[in-house]
């Protein structure tokens, strides 16, 4: 029997330590929690022999490798994160709902994450929008890699007992990361300052009469969508919208199809 085999043998021992209808999720940390990145061929030496990672991007670019353990219906809320990585699916089968960055505006984002925890089965009338945000739908099976980019919302649902193994790294400038992010999920640094601005910006609208906040919000709106989301912007290094009206931040999947 194999390290990784022996590993997935824990489910066994579970029913023995926990109460009926209880699930558990394990997430590998690294060797101080506080600062250190979770490496899978270091901290799992003898398992790591058994699975050979995809390798995508520079020696160099790495940031960490983290094993996940979870029991079936366990779900991890909707979620993004600020690297590209790949989950690969060792055991068991997983449902990943995915919405692609355009779609922040409907997903009800906090920090890094929505407040919408089953994405197939929202609250709409406490999330309304949630109903216009297109997702994409991919079952996982034991062997499967996918690849997720940066600021691509997700929801992981393990369908069964399940093993992964979720590599990200760095492809922005290393000083465009927080130092102090061991977990990888800290907005860039010069998007949290200007988020943080933007909230001292609205706070200061507070002491006007309603209808000049409201106009002033949507002139913030509209300097934002000219800088970011138009044809113009394009040549200076914003976003910029194609033909159809779409933005092009926003990728299309010419060969996946949007779930219904």
């Amino acid at each position: 029997m194999t390290p990784l085999s022996a590993l997935c043998r824990f489910r066994s021992s579970c029913p023995a330590v926990l109460l009926q209808d209880e699930k558990y999720y394990l997430r590998a940390l690294g060797d101080d929690a506080r600062k250190d990145c979770a490496d899978f061929n270091i901290q799992f030496p003898e398992i790591a022999k058994d699975l050979k990672l995809p390798r995508f991007f520079d020696e160099d670019r790495f940031f960490s490798s983290v094993l996940r353990l979870g029991s079936p219906g366990v779900q991890l809320w909707t979620h993004y994160d600020v690297m590209d990585n790949v989950l690969v699916q060792v055991r068991g089968r997983k449902r990943v709902v995915l919405f692609a960055p355009c779609a922040a505006l409907n997903l009800y984002l906090g920090s890094d994450k929505s407040p919408v925890l089953d994405p197939l089965n929202p609250d709409l009338e406490t999330y309304p929008d949630f109903a216009n945000a297109q997702r994409w739908l991919c079952t996982l099976e034991a062997g499967d890699v996918l690849f997720m980019p940066a600021l691509w919302s997700h929801n992981v649902l393990s369908l069964e007992f399940a093993v992964a193994v979720n590599v990200f790294w760095r492809h922005l400038h290393v000083d465009a990361y927080e130092k102090r992010d061991p977990y990888g999920n800290k907005d860039p640094v010069v998007a949290s300052r200007a988020l943080q601005s933007l909230d001292k910006s609205m706070q200061s609208l507070l002491v006007l009469p309603p209808e000049y906040q409201q106009f002033y919000a949507l002139r913030m709106m509209a300097r934002l969508r000219e800088k970011f989301c138009t044809s113009t912007a394009s040549a200076d290094g914003g976003g910029a919208r194609d033909s159809s009206g779409g933005c092009r931040a926003c990728p299309s999947l010419d060969d996946s199809k949007p779930a219904n």
